[in-house]
């Protein structure tokens, strides 16, 4: 039973280029991390997203709102927050990033599985 509901959890914290598509184009509530390193960054980004290395997401994650805001230029999302995303390259570090989170309590995070290769592939 403990697998099957980790493996549900895992399952819905997945988010696709067609959801990031919309969410884009739409809400002014998408919080939307890259956790890249600095140098694959400055190659190419998708748009609205904030850097937070996936080094410092636990760091980031734990400061005050204030100090947050003021390391990363936007608010720092709530706990419950719904629309919550992390990319990388492929999915794979966005993906400890997303463990690393709900660890804290952010328990809607979610992985946009494709990240940036996806993106980049799709969107030139």
């Amino acid at each position: 039973m403990f697998y099957f509901c980790k493996f549900a959890t895992l399952a819905n914290s997945l988010f696709t280029y067609e959801e990031l598509k919309v969410l884009l184009a739409q809400s002014k509530d998408l919080i939307l991390i890259d956790v890249r390193e600095t140098d694959e960054v400055n190659k190419g980004r998708i748009p609205r997203s904030t850097h937070i290395a996936l080094g410092t997401v636990e760091t980031a994650f734990k400061m005050s709102p204030e100090d947050f805001q003021a390391t990363y230029g936007i608010p720092k999302p709530a706990l419950d927050a719904p629309e919550l995303v992390f990319y990388c390259r492929s999915g794979k570090r966005s993906a400890e990033a997303i463990s690393k989170v709900r660890e804290l309590g952010y328990v809607t995070a979610r992985n946009y599985t494709g990240s940036y290769l996806d993106w980049s592939s799709r969107e030139g």
